[in-house]
């Protein structure tokens, strides 16, 4: 059996290329394999049928790059979600439009079985909370695309902090990343409740109001996402700090982990992982167990797009558990919303939100 595809939203991350890994002339002109669209065209047991967008010059492109037919080219999301018969279907629009188009998806005539969706899940709590309880009322996966989970690299170093104790029970995380917060820190908020497999229950956090993603694109519209950052107190009792304050050009992607029977830094940008285990109070390096060399962008995050694309199948075809539901992708977002309304009021914010602040929304690109 071979599961249809279609696509919401037809620029950047859908299959034509995205601020920061592809060359700016070719954003938006060329298909990009690191993408929904290049997942697909690489797995076998699925096919990219349809596409829709508002705007029809990004549409005409996607469709002419990925070779969809000018008839299953649709202008809005409603005609393709009432006309085509799909097994999954791709949200790759702006976070601010994630509810909308989900639940849109979900309770459409298209009837998918599966929805993936682009990270963050959602501009506030209430929504994400909405988009799940519909997809779970409707019988349809929500597998949100935080890529980081989709590489064997990170699934392996999981096992290893899980079920081997590769680090005893972890006091502290330091972790940092190019601003801003809603649209970056995610990567390293979802990293962390996935090695961790923790929820968050005290966040305190700070935002600097600058936006680099938002003036490189020359948006017309301003959003609140911002570079900030704070600290996290997990429900497995670890201290987190989180710093999203550093431009693009001078920042690395750095986690560092303190346990009670190691250490370990991951640097993605650099490509440098290394691990300590502590014997008798001196720690020693060691090499990571089933880990041959570290994490890159070039080739583990654009691996991320087929490999979570063939998860879809797999789980379609119930070989596996959703990998990234929406559920968990809920406990990174309820930490930024706590660092936003914990630096406009000026105190600590409890987790799970009360219900009023689960409707605090933060738009981003």
């Amino acid at each position: 059996m071979t599961y249809r595809a279609g696509i919401i939203g037809a620029g950047g991350i859908a299959g034509m290329g995205i601020l920061g890994m592809h060359d700016e002339a070719d954003i938006g002109r060329k298909k990009v394999r690191a993408s929904h669209a290049g997942g697909y065209s690489a797995t076998e047991g699925v096919e990219l049928v349809a596409v829709a967008d508002v705007d029809e010059t990004k549409l005409d492109r996607f469709g002419e790059a990925w070779e969809i037919p000018p008839d299953r080219r649709y202008v809005g999301h409603e005609s393709m979600l009432a006309t085509e018969d799909l097994d999954i279907v791709s949200v790759c629009t702006p976070s601010y439009l994630h509810a909308d188009h989900v639940v849109d998806a979900a309770e459409s005539a298209a009837d998918p079985g599966l929805i993936w969706c682009e990270k963050p899940i959602a501009s506030s709590v209430s929504d994400a909370e909405e988009m799940v309880a519909v997809c779970d009322a409707t019988d349809t996966e929500l597998l949100v695309n935080h890529s980081f989970r989709f590489t064997t690299k990170l699934q392996r170093l999981r096992d290893l902090i899980q079920s081997e104790d590769l680090l005893g029970d972890v006091h502290a995380v330091a972790t940092q990343f190019r601003m801003e917060l809603l649209r970056n820190s995610t990567h390293l908020l979802d990293t962390l409740v996935y090695l961790l497999d923790a929820r968050a229950e005290r966040v305190s956090g700070y935002v600097t109001g600058e936006n680099e993603a938002v003036d490189s694109l020359e948006a017309e519209e301003r959003v609140d996402d911002a570079g900030g950052g704070g600290f996290v107190v997990m429900d497995d009792g670890s201290f987190v700090t989180i710093d999203c304050t550093i431009p693009r050009e001078a920042s690395s992607m750095t986690l560092q982990f303190v346990g009670s029977g190691g250490k370990l830094y991951l640097n993605n940008d650099d490509g440098e992982w290394r691990y300590w285990r502590l014997d008798d109070g001196t720690h020693v390096e060691d090499d990571l167990p089933g880990i041959e060399g570290a994490w890159t962008w070039d080739e583990d995050y654009r691996d991320a797009f087929v490999n979570a694309a063939a998860d879809a199948v797999a789980v379609l075809d119930g070989t596996i558990e959703n990998p990234s539901t929406g559920q968990e992708a809920t406990r990174s977002l309820e930490i930024i919303v706590g660092f936003y309304v914990s630096h406009y009021t000026g105190g600590q914010v409890s987790v799970p939100l009360a219900r009023p602040l689960r409707d605090v929304t933060i738009t981003s690109w």
